[in-house]
């Protein structure tokens, strides 16, 4: 079913919080992202900044030595913990995680035994505390063969573009699929199967959710530079901890459940600024002039509720 219109630009609107002289350093949102490595630095630093031109407060990341220092040289707007390669990173981790409301997994995180090690217990830990999850990028590699961390954690939501799917539908569901073969059906199955919200990102994005299943068409941009799902995981990870929050105020029971509003919303936003960025790019986008148009595109899908 697609729903690109009033209806779900209406709920995303509606889970924004106003801006007031009232609120305290925090109070809008700080997430965690646990990625960054000696190849891959840029992952963390999209996903990061994105979920601060949205509106969150403070962002983290939790990486590999080796990324600290080009990441910290990115933007001073960063809290980089270089600890991923530590003897143990969860002394330090455990200490950090009850101070975040959201956390993405994967940008940037690399495959090496060790790290995804610690992602298993970052897992655990993360779902005794009922902490909000992103699940992107290598995160998403390490499920193939440990999908059954996430089982029944209606908290996460999973950003898989249709290669990443595909590999985790056959993981899943045991049996054989492509990224060309990937359909609405098959997304519900695997997010079913899994108790997750799964957003399949592709030419439409597919978001599914137990028994919804709805797509996002916003018009975006033809140029598919590498990137572009790292901006997708830090507004998700911002607007999942919003649609929580006033989830949990509300006294009426929302039409979608927050992870597929926040989901629906990080969807339209990252194809919004995409489009805005190739209007002045063209065939050169990059991601890094996505940043630029954030805010914009924020404005322009969401702005009845940013007082």
């Amino acid at each position: 079913m697609s729903v690109n219109g009033p209806q779900l630009t209406g709920l995303v609107s509606e889970v924004v919080p106003p801006l007031t002289y009232a609120a305290h350093k925090g109070q809008a949102g700080r997430i965690g992202i646990m990625g960054g490595s000696l190849e891959y630095t840029g992952a963390p630093y999209f996903c990061a900044m994105t979920a601060l031109r949205i509106g969150a407060d403070l962002t983290h990341i939790f990486c590999h030595r080796d990324a600290a220092v080009p990441l910290k040289s990115y933007s001073p707007e960063l809290i980089v913990h270089p600890l991923l390669d530590a003897n143990d990173p969860m002394s330090e981790l455990d200490e950090w995680l009850p101070r975040l409301h959201a956390l993405v997994l994967g940008p940037g995180l690399g495959r090496r035994p060790q790290t995804f090690a610690t992602l298993g217990h970052v897992i655990e830990a993360a779902k005794d505390r009922q902490l909000l999850l992103i699940i992107d990028a290598d995160a998403l590699f390490y499920l193939n063969e440990n999908y059954d961390t996430l089982q029944g954690y209606s908290n996460a939501i999973l950003t898989p573009n249709k290669v990443e799917f595909a590999r985790l539908y056959r993981a899943v569901m045991k049996g054989e699929m492509k990224a060309e073969q990937v359909t609405s059906d098959h997304v519900q199955q695997v997010a079913k199967k899994l108790g997750v919200t799964i957003v399949c990102k592709g030419n439409t994005d597919i978001i599914a959710s137990g028994d919804t299943v709805i797509t996002c068409e916003i018009p975006g941009s033809p140029r598919r530079c590498g990137g572009q799902g790292d901006v997708l995981s830090g507004a998700a990870a911002i607007f999942l901890y919003w649609a929580f929050g006033t989830a949990a105020a509300s006294t009426e029971k929302p039409p979608y459940p927050p992870t597929v509003v926040a989901a629906w919303g990080a969807c339209a936003l990252t194809r919004r600024a995409s489009g805005l960025a190739f209007t002045q790019r063209g065939r050169g986008t990059l991601t890094t002039d996505m940043l630029q148009f954030i805010s914009q595109a924020f404005t322009s899908l969401f702005v009845s509720k940013t007082k």
